[in-house]
């Protein structure tokens, strides 16, 4: 073989590596498993991505760096990298779940003062969607169609609450509930001090989130820095990284890479807030789902209202 052909064979026998490393450490990580839900899977997100601003910065980043560099490995890992760099710090998601946080206590305290006026739930549900953030708008429109279509009140709140899928939302879902079933007084205070309780919570949130943006910084800046400094030395010195021409340097460079990814995955996982365990669960995991004759699960009654109706026996 000639020279050219030994050294695509190298780029190719690393850039195959290099994928190899990355599922196997995916396999090893492993994903939770999560509840079906409604809406697009994970690989449509990605494919929709890819053919966003985001997608083509990250395939441009990629394609660039594999032209100077030479090295397959290193183009897919920094195409990698351009397209979850905005996801790095946790920040954006962050932002997404106290925005969804406050929504929820606004709405809260609107529906607080819509039953104020002697209305019921079954009324004052609908005329609160004027009054809705955005970030719950369009599972409370799910909700406001449910009532239309007569599905009845706790079942609609039910899936409501898989909508939103939020502990602190269960909170409230699960009042509502309870007042729908059994018709008791004081639903106008316990949704005023369920709200205030939304409320603290998001201004704990705030505070944690406010102090962690240094430190957040400081680990886009540390990564930058590292990987320009490797892709600067690749252009400007390259003979000083000659030995990752090869097969097996290509293999030591995905080594690297897997090593960098895991890292950084774990400082991710690190910035997340541990979600408590929610009050309702989903219909698939309570006892007692069974479908309903529309095709929807529907939903089971919660221990805490089976609890009431006992009482109330």
């Amino acid at each position: 073989m000639s020279t050219s052909q030994l050294e695509l064979l190298a780029i190719m026998a690393g850039a195959v590596a290099g994928a190899g490393l990355f599922l196997f450490a995916a396999a090893i990580r492993g994903l939770p498993p999560k509840p079906a839900r409604t809406g697009p899977s994970p690989l449509e997100r990605v494919v929709k991505d890819l053919f966003s601003v985001r997608g083509a910065i990250a395939v441009i980043v990629g394609i660039a760096v594999l032209l100077v560099t030479r090295w397959v490995v290193a183009g897919v890992g920094m195409a990698m990298l351009a397209y979850s760099w905005r996801g790095l710090s946790g920040a954006g998601s962050e932002r997404r779940a106290m925005s969804r946080l406050e929504g929820l206590a606004t709405w809260t305290e609107s529906l607080r003062d819509t039953i104020a006026g002697a209305v019921g739930l079954e009324q004052a549900i609908p005329a609160s969607t004027r009054v809705a953030d955005a970030s719950i708008r369009e599972p409370l429109a799910r909700l406001v169609d449910r009532l239309h279509t007569r599905v009845p009140m706790h079942a609609a709140l039910r899936r409501f609450a898989e909508d939103l899928d939020d502990p602190s939302a269960d909170m409230i879902i699960a009042a509502l509930i309870i007042n729908s079933r059994l018709r008791g007084p004081g639903l106008r205070d316990l949704l005023g001090a369920l709200a205030d309780s939304v409320r603290e919570e998001l201004d704990m949130r705030r505070k944690i989130n406010s102090s962690r943006r240094s430190t957040r910084r400081s680990v886009q800046i540390v990564i930058a820095v590292s990987v320009l400094m490797a892709v600067g030395l690749a252009v400007l010195d390259h003979t000083f990284l000659a030995p990752y021409d090869s097969v097996f340097g290509q293999l030591v460079l995905a080594i690297i890479v897997t090593i960098y990814a895991l890292g950084i995955i774990w400082l991710r996982k690190l910035a997340r807030f541990d979600m408590p365990q929610r009050l309702l669960g989903t219909a698939s995991t309570v006892p007692g789902t069974a479908p309903s004759p529309g095709g929807q699960p529907a939903a089971a009654e919660p221990e805490t209202v089976a609890a009431w109706r006992g009482g109330a026996g």
